[in-house]
């Protein structure tokens, strides 16, 4: 296993990279926005797994070949994007329904949520790479099972993801919970919620 000293600075380097805005992020922020607190925690909780199960392929290997081959990294980044961007744009289309669901008190179904969180998350080359680049240098090579240290050092990750995006989700569904009181609000943030969502995407497209 890592030493303490590595444990430390993993633990202080994940902290910093979490806290930057990145896809996960703005993901959990426009679903809080767009479908309210408890989908949006639902949805963290799957970017989570998505997160964890990029983790795994990545101590098996997988991610040296993403980062190898331009082919593999663009398909899931294409994959990814894609689905951000469809997600917003229902969003938006689906806005008057998001307001009469909520004054029905009706919620989506959990599997639903966990499904579309999971999807993003696992579908994310950048955070594929990153673990590539990341998590070797937190390991203690003369310890051995480097992949197993990976592994136990990339589900801890995923959890301390969950907890910090679940945070931001409850203070962005504060919001939405204040422009609920008027259904007009509601629908001008679904759109608000969609096209962060539509943006996010787009970006994730666009980047190299």
């Amino acid at each position: 296993m890592p030493t303490s000293s590595q444990w430390i600075a993993f633990l202080v380097a994940s902290i910093l990279f979490i806290q930057v805005p990145g896809p996960s992020l703005l993901f959990t922020i426009g679903r809080a926005l767009t479908v309210g607190r408890r989908e949006a925690l639902l949805s963290v909780v799957g970017n989570g797994l998505g997160i964890t199960t990029q983790v795994m392929l990545v101590s098996l290997g997988l991610g040296a070949v993403v980062s190898a081959s331009a082919t593999a990294y663009s398909v899931i980044k294409v994959a990814g994007a894609a689905y951000v961007v469809w997600l917003g744009i229902q969003a938006i289309r689906d806005r008057a329904r998001a307001r009469e669901a909520l004054e029905a008190q009706v919620s989506a179904k959990r599997g639903h949520a966990l499904r579309i969180g999971f999807i993003v998350g696992v579908t994310n080359p950048k955070t594929i790479l990153f673990f590539v680049a990341f998590l070797p240098q937190f390991t203690n090579a003369a310890a051995g099972h480097v992949g197993v240290q990976m592994a136990v050092l990339g589900v801890i990750f995923g959890a301390m993801a969950i907890c910090s995006d679940s945070i931001w989700a409850l203070v962005a569904s504060k919001a939405r919970d204040w422009m609920a009181k008027k259904p007009q609000r509601l629908d001008r943030l679904g759109v608000a919620g969609g096209s962060m969502m539509v943006g996010l995407g787009v970006t994730m497209l666009a980047r190299e």
